[in-house]
Order: structure tokens, then C-alpha cells, then sequence
């Protein structure tokens, strides 16, 4: 009978080589293809805030790809690391970076469509491109910052095979767990509650207008419901899960149950740079035309008599 070390690094080689290969190929195509778009194609037309913060989502998705065929080789060879203990700290690095980068852009995208449907004449006068780019700047200099302690922990563990890990050194659990629930609160939670916020009165406003039709909502109430589903199904299991195994760690205890869940969501969280580009798809054309549907051009206007929609 294999022991519970064993048990837990055969569930790993088994579940994440190919889910990392697979997500690998969507992600290059998906992120790839939307950033070409946005960049050669968008560009002539109507060069938006939304695009800006696209474009910087993309590019962090792109980033971090390129690091997955590294984690295929790892787990697909009895995790056994062969790239060297700069390259471990690169990789945890450039996925910590990712994951807060996805999480932030996302919610900038989702203010500034706030901003742009529930308060169109603000955004008319005040917000511009170069604004968005000031905010991207501010996001990568916060998430490289609130990553930066990943390179202290993060490291090679040589054992019977060498292994790459979030923590090389067990005098390093406690720090690491009480940094590993910082990032869940300021890089998930708060996020989310102002994402869902925004989403909330996306929703409200467009559904108390009378100009839009049915399907027109509907459109909406699927990107709405699209962005939720994209933190219920990838950000906050991973971010529970982490925690809860770190805290078992820290007190010396192994559930495989906990680990396997764990590790599906390690899968589950990286899934995020597969599901962008149907976010992207939602900017092409301009913010107006998605969450109007074309509304702008009937005249739609918000219930306090503005026009729904920025130009």
C-alpha cells in the first residue's frame, strides 16, 4: 500500500500534467489572438479604458503560460525539478503575479464599466485611456510588490527528488501561512466585493431601463453572471482551499481529501487564463455595444435620463 506522501504526489502526476498542457495550448491561442486583436484591429477604431485594462490582462495571462510547459515537465516526471532554484522561484513568482494581476484588472474592468453605464457623463468628461494606463502601472507596481515575499519562500526541497515549492523550509510555515491569508483577503476578497458591487449596479441600471429589450438584458445578465462564475469557480475554492491546507500543515496534519481538493483547485485557479478571452470578447466593439446591444443607438438612456452608454 503506497503511503500518504505517495498517495498525494501520484494524485498530482496524475490530475495536472494534462490539465496544464491543455490549459497551456487555450491560453496561448485564446490571449494570444485577443491581444493581436485588440492591439492591431481595435486600435484603428475606438481605443478605450476597457481595452487598455484587456490588453494588460492578456499580457499577464501570456506571462504566465509560457511557464506551464515547465510545470507539465515537473509533475509529468515524478515532480522532480530539473530546472534550477532561480527557475522554481521564477515560476512561483510569475504565478502569484499572475493570479493577483488577473484578480485586479478584472476588477478594474468591471468599475470601469460601472462607471462608464451607471455614470456616462463622468466618463464623458473625465476618464480617459491614459487614465487606465496610470491605474495599470499602479496594479503591476502593487502586485509585484505584494508578490515580491514569494521569492524568499518559494524553493528547491531536495528529498528523494528535487522539488519545487511554495515554502523550502519549515521554519517558514507560519510566515508563509500568515502572508498566504493577507493575499486571500486583499488580493481576493476585497476585489470581489468591489467587482460584485459594480456588477450589482450594472445590473440594476440596465434592467430598470425601458429602452432595453429582453435580450438585451439577458446579454448583461450573462456577463455579469460570466464574471461571478469566474471568481465561484476559480479564484475563491483556491484561495480557501490554499489556506486550509497550509493551516493543516502548519498543525502537522494530512487529509488527502483536503489535498486532492486542493490540488483540483490549483487547476481550477490557472483555468482563469483559458476564460479570459471570453471576457475580451465583451470589450471588441466597444464597452456601449456589449452592454447595450446596440441600445446607444436608439437613444437608450438610464433611468435618471442619461444615456446608458459612454461613447
Amino acid at each position: 500500500m503506497p503511503g500518504p506522501n505517495n498517495s498525494f504526489g501520484e494524485f498530482q502526476q496524475r490530475f495536472l500534467p494534462p490539465l496544464f498542457g491543455l490549459q497551456f495550448c487555450l491560453a496561448l491561442a485564446g490571449n494570444g489572438a485577443a491581444l493581436w486583436l485588440m492591439v492591431t484591429r481595435e486600435r484603428r477604431r475606438n481605443w478605450h479604458t476597457g481595452l487598455v485594462f484587456s490588453c494588460n490582462l492578456a499580457a499577464s495571462d501570456l506571462l504566465y503560460a509560457l511557464t506551464l510547459p515547465l510545470l507539465v515537465l515537473y509533475y509529468a516526471g515524478g515532480k522532480q525539478w530539473h530546472f534550477g532554484e532561480a527557475a522554481c522561484k521564477a515560476e512561483r513568482f510569475l504565478f502569484t503575479c499572475n493570479l493577483y494581476s488577473s484578480i485586479l484588472f478584472v476588477t478594474c474592468i468591471s468599475v470601469n464599466r460601472y462607471v462608464g453605464i451607471v455614470h456616462p457623463f463622468f466618463t464623458r468628461s473625465h476618464v480617459r485611456p491614459k487614465h487606465a494606463t496610470a491605474v495599470s502601472l499602479l496594479v503591476w507596481a502593487a502586485v509585484a510588490a505584494a508578490s515580491s515575499p514569494v521569492l524568499r519562500f518559494a524553493g528547491e526541497v531536495k528529498n528523494a527528488t528535487v522539488e519545487c515549492t511554495s515554502t523550502h523550509s519549515h521554519t517558514d510555515d507560519r510566515p508563509h501561512f500568515a502572508y498566504s491569508v493577507c493575499l486571500a483577503v486583499f488580493g481576493c476578497l476585497l476585489p470581489f466585493l468591489a467587482t460584485a458591487a459594480s456588477y450589482a449596479a450594472i445590473f440594476r441600471v440596465v434592467w430598470r431601463n425601458a429602452n432595453i429589450t429582453q435580450a438585451e438584458k439577458r446579454k448583461v445578465g450573462l456577463m455579469v453572471g460570466a464574471v461571478l462564475a469566474l471568481y465561484a469557480i476559480s479564484f475563491v475554492p483556491y484561495h480557501v482551499l490554499r489556506n486550509y491546507h497550509l493551516y493543516l500543515k502548519l498543525h502537522n496534519k494530512n487529509i488527502l481529501a483536503v489535498y486532492k481538493a486542493y490540488q483540483v483547485s490549483k487547476g481550477l485557479v490557472t483555468l482563469n487564463i483559458c476564460l479570459h478571452p471570453l471576457l475580451y470578447m465583451a470589450l471588441f466593439g466597444s464597452i456601449r455595444t456589449v452592454c447595450c446591444g446596440g441600445a446607444e443607438e436608439r437613444g437608450a438612456q438610464s433611468p435618471g435620463g442619461q444615456r446608458l452608454c459612454p461613447t
